[in-house]
């Protein structure tokens, strides 16, 4: 059974005076993976806590199962937050605590389950995460990315039909993104659950999601099918995708459209966009993504309303015949006519792996 449908519409968040930002609509697909983007500050983690219940929000409905967690009561809200998963920028581990102990928390505290049970699910989590055997180490003996794989873990216990990842490429380094990622896809294969990563890492935003979505002037400027933003000429997104400074992204907020005018004429000769990346396949052996057939359909039925750009790219995916090209770069040939992507190959994580502006609205 896939992940769960979340249905987002109208939402609104401030604090105090504050907005933060407004009417926010999207629907994150079952058992897909979504990333969300945006400058700093733009409250991407926000959107995030708003999600699970911990901020209200002031307009709007978040819709699970057919209940608005907005105007739900506490005690369906509780059972509501069972559904999600959550990988904390930090991992959010117990000090005090080894791994097992901290993986096993959210059983102890939600279920009834006897310890035996309760073994045999953290060491299949554990397992998932490639850290089997390192059940005793304390959250100060292992690195940042094996903390990032306990807390995942720890997210996995109770079989979310939803995983919401918050910066998980914060603090690492790019190798350790990149197998981070590709945990993140196997993962995916082997769950069928709904994950939503918030992310500043280009190299996510482009190789590991269905969908994209970008937070921008207090709104969401956009969501829909990947290839949609990866082939945007909007001068945020260039900006944004391309780490540059010319732009209307300012360092603390947003330009003023005379001085971005000027920036841009700078780099007028400059390529809008980095070259389309193919997106990251499960690891030779696991399930092949279910959510790969399902996502195929439903942008298929949404094609003709997409940009012409986006409608290149997506049919360039899928291929001749209408099946995504998974096979092609199983053995080496990438989409697109480019280079194949190397971080696709990388085998799956294990303990020793790791030593420590306006957008068009697509719905």
């Amino acid at each position: 059974m896939p992940g769960v449908e979340v249905t987002v519409e109208g939402l609104s968040k401030s604090f105090g005076r504050a907005n933060i930002w407004s009417d926010v609509t999207l629907t994150l697909p079952p058992g897909e993976v979504s990333v969300l983007l945006g400058p700093s500050g733009t409250g991407k983690s926000v959107f995030l806590k708003s999600l699970i219940g911990l901020l209200k929000p002031e307009m709007g409905s978040i819709v699970i199962h057919d209940t608005d967690l907005v105007r739900c009561n506490e005690s369906k809200l509780y059972e509501l937050r069972k559904l999600f998963g959550v990988l904390f920028q930090d991992g959010a581990l117990f000090g005090s605590m080894n791994l097992y102990d901290n993986i096993a928390f959210p059983l102890r505290e939600h279920t009834r389950k006897s310890e035996s049970q309760i073994r045999d699910i953290v060491m299949e989590k554990m397992d998932m995460v490639g850290l089997k055997g390192d059940e005793m180490k304390l959250p100060g003996e292992i690195s940042g990315g094996m903390r990032k794989r306990a807390g995942l873990a720890r997210a996995l216990v109770l079989d979310p039909e939803i995983i919401l990842f918050d910066e998980p490429d914060s603090g690492l380094d790019p190798v350790r993104t990149a197998y981070l990622n590709q945990l993140i896809i196997d993962l995916n294969a082997q769950t069928d659950s709904t994950f939503l990563i918030v992310t500043h890492d280009i190299n996510t935003a482009q190789t590991v999601p269905d969908n994209i979505g970008m937070l921008y002037r207090k709104h969401l400027a956009m969501f829909g099918p990947r290839e949609v933003l990866l082939t945007s000429d909007d001068p945020v997104v260039a900006q944004f995708l391309n780490g540059r400074r010319q732009g209307p992204i300012g360092m603390s907020e947003e330009k003023d459209t005379a001085q971005a005018a000027r920036e841009m004429a700078e780099v007028d000769e400059l390529d809008g966009l980095p070259p389309i990346k193919p997106q990251l396949q499960a690891t030779a052996g696991l399930p092949e993504r279910k959510a790969v057939a399902r996502r195929q359909k439903r942008v298929r039925d949404m094609l003709h309303t997409l940009p012409p750009a986006a409608q290149e790219a997506i049919r360039r995916s899928f291929g001749e015949n209408g099946a995504p090209q998974e096979r092609a770069q199983a053995v080496g040939a990438a989409p697109y006519g480019r280079p194949e992507d190397p971080t696709r190959t990388l085998p799956r994580v294990s303990p020793d792996d790791d030593p420590t502006t306006q957008l068009p609205q697509v719905r």
